[in-house]
């Protein structure tokens, strides 16, 4: 086994339960870690044997343009789409964090993480 990481994917995102998050959007975070069997491409050096994190990085890009209420269903969609697109993941966790959240003190960020396994159901 091995991990594929992506780490602090920037977006500028329109998600939020109030209108004004939605209207105005916000940046945000994502980082992505899959896990995945890295044996046969750490000896064939070959793209078609690895998990293409090129891949993954639209995934997230295209995810956080679509508008959503809450980060975890963002963070799902993305977990989704990784496992429909790469076959070859086995799990994967998905953190989703807001710059400057518009909450009543000063917090630098607030991030909702989504760790799931290929075949797993939400209930």
């Amino acid at each position: 086994m091995g991990k594929v990481q992506l780490e602090n994917i920037k977006a500028y995102a329109h998600h939020g339960c109030l209108p004004q998050e939605t209207n105005i959007g916000s940046d945000y975070l994502v980082n992505v870690s899959v896990e995945t069997n890295l044996l046969i491409a750490s000896v064939s050096d070959e793209l078609k044997d690895t998990v293409d994190y090129v891949h993954i990085n639209k995934i997230v890009k295209q995810e956080m343009a679509t508008p959503s209420k809450l980060l975890e269903h963002v963070a799902k969609r993305i977990i989704d789409r990784i496992f429909m697109e790469l076959p070859t993941v086995d799990s994967a966790m998905v953190s989703v964090s807001k710059i400057n959240p518009p909450i009543n003190g000063d917090v630098e960020k607030v991030t909702v993480s989504l760790n799931l396994q290929r075949g797993q159901s939400v209930q």
